[in-house]
């Protein structure tokens, strides 16, 4: 996992969320769950007119959810989004005064929200460990070997490579995972002749 954190870093040396939240920890909760079955790039353009429309937790939480779900609509599911962030907006408000918690225990208590949001807050918002098991993380660490490729049960996934990962590379790690699951080891096709982890993966070892 070293080398796979080394060579990742050597070429995407800027790991960053995908999500364009301008640093403020509410709105990467909002696009956290939109981002659910969605497209980070159709998140980011949906925000857009959603926080232009909505500039604060406090807003969204009193919006009409019917204003919600028209402008989240393209992000699919969006009934059920909608519900989710303006409850998650009123929780953030009403009970911890604006300030999003920085534990696992308590960001799941917000709608919808689950791991694999909550450790991505915990790491961009807070900094601290945190393993975001997303489909590219999944599937490249299978391919890579450190678990059965069959494996896709996030908290597995998580606590697996939690355990083997220096914890202050794992946030960015999973940010770069993105990048190298768009970029080389796709779902359909991964350009394996390209791959700069060959050295290290098991399956272009078989």
């Amino acid at each position: 996992m070293a080398q796979v954190v080394s060579l990742l870093k050597e070429r995407y040396p800027d790991a960053a969320c995908s999500l364009e939240f301008g640093g403020e920890p509410w709105k990467l909760l909002v696009m956290g769950r939109l981002s659910a079955q969605c497209t980070d790039a159709r998140v980011n353009i949906v925000c857009r007119e959603l926080f232009e429309k909505f500039p604060t937790a406090r807003a969204l939480a009193d919006a009409p959810v019917g204003e919600i779900e028209d402008i989240v609509r393209p992000c699919g599911l969006f009934r059920t989004k909608a519900a989710d962030i303006k409850g998650e907006c009123a929780l953030l408000c009403d009970v911890y005064g604006g300030t999003l918690p920085d534990t696992m225990e308590e960001l799941l208590k917000f709608p919808g929200v689950g791991r694999k949001i909550a450790n991505l807050l915990l790491g961009d918002i807070y900094k601290k460990p945190a393993i975001v098991a997303d489909t590219h993380c999944i599937r490249i660490c299978g391919r890579l070997g450190f678990y059965p490729e069959e494996l896709k049960d996030p908290h597995k996934v998580e606590k697996t490579l939690s355990a083997i990962t220096e914890p202050a590379e794992q946030s960015d790690l999973c940010h770069r995972l993105v990048l190298f699951g768009r970029d080389i080891c796709t779902a359909r096709a991964p350009r394996c002749d390209e791959c700069p982890l060959q050295g290290v993966c098991k399956r272009y070892g078989k």
